[in-house]
């Protein structure tokens, strides 16, 4: 049997490939929360908006709160359009409806990303602290959860008395692997140099880590613990994927930000945010990944062509 395509049908057959082909690449939707921050939410916020966006996997909206001190209650957000949350805030109490409705959101099944100082947020709300995991100051200690570090190729949990969150002078460090089967690390160095950043140290909470992802040494020389540190990790919360990094110290400026223009610290943000939306990590591994001998960069916060 012949088949005889007319231009009419030939159009119509390209149309509907194009549209299958558009609705395979609709990026993910994104709400990334921030407003208040002991750190440079100013450059932060577009910085990370940056590296999702250049990515083509992701559409971020921002959730951008009132100021530090000033009125709260209109500062309601609806996650529901969201596949995936980015947490970029560290300040005032958000209203009640709003912590309802985030806690709804990650128990159902949401996906949630904690960037760096945003585990710092709200010691007293203990499902906050169970999304996060683990966290650090704003008068954390023993009556927050244990310390949480790995020792003897295990995590461990220490329970000690003592104040939770610190670190040394900002350095460059090596990052470990301590899960390599997991779709966020599969495929990864085990070992790769980070650029000078903050080493989080000491942080303590729930606990609650579903898997560690990757360590690094805190350094006592350079006022760290002494331990090796878990920083970045996914969360054991309700049905929620959860994907916590402790990396990313935003510096001055867009132009003059180490922490976050380590490449290392960019494609591990791509496949942890991919995975928390998704479930899968479908990017392949960029050329320009880090190594355990040298450190990469990307300036513009993109994949170089």
């Amino acid at each position: 049997m012949k088949y005889v395509f007319t231009k009419k049908w030939l159009f119509l057959l390209a149309a509907l490939m194009l549209a299958c082909t558009v609705s395979a690449r609709k990026p993910i939707k994104t709400l990334l929360i921030t407003g208040q921050n002991n750190h440079n939410w100013p450059v932060s916020h577009l910085v990370l908006k940056g590296i999702l966006e250049n990515s083509g996997l992701f559409s971020v909206d921002f959730a951008i709160s009132p100021k530090e001190g000033e009125d709260m209650s209109g500062f309601i957000l609806d996650f529901d359009p969201y596949q995936l949350v980015v947490l970029d805030y560290n300040g005032d109490a958000w209203p009640d409806e709003t912590n309802k409705r985030f806690v709804k959101y990650a128990e159902k099944g949401g996906g949630i990303i904690v960037y760096h100082a945003a585990d710092n947020a709200f010691p007293g709300w203990r499902d906050y602290n169970r999304i996060c995991g683990l966290g650090g100051w704003g008068g954390r200690d023993e009556n927050s959860g244990p310390y949480v570090y790995w020792a003897n190729g295990e995590v461990t949990k220490d329970f000690s008395p003592g104040s939770g969150g610190s670190h040394g002078r900002q350095h460059e460090y090596m990052m470990n692997c301590r899960s390599s089967e997991h779709p966020v690390t599969a495929g990864l160095p085990n070992t790769w140099a980070h650029v000078q950043d903050e080493l989080y140290d000491r942080m303590r909470g729930p606990g609650n880590i579903a898997d560690l992802l990757y360590t690094a040494y805190s350094d006592k020389e350079t006022g760290g613990s002494g331990r090796e540190e878990p920083l970045i990790f996914t969360v054991d919360y309700g049905k929620a994927r959860i994907f916590h990094t402790m990396l990313g110290h935003c510096g001055p400026t867009a132009e003059n930000n180490p922490a976050m223009q380590c490449a290392g610290f960019q494609i591990t943000l791509l496949r942890g945010a991919e995975w928390a939306a998704t479930g899968k990590v479908k990017q392949k591994i960029p050329k320009d990944f880090p190594s355990s001998s040298f450190i990469t960069y990307r300036y513009d916060y993109k994949e170089p062509k």
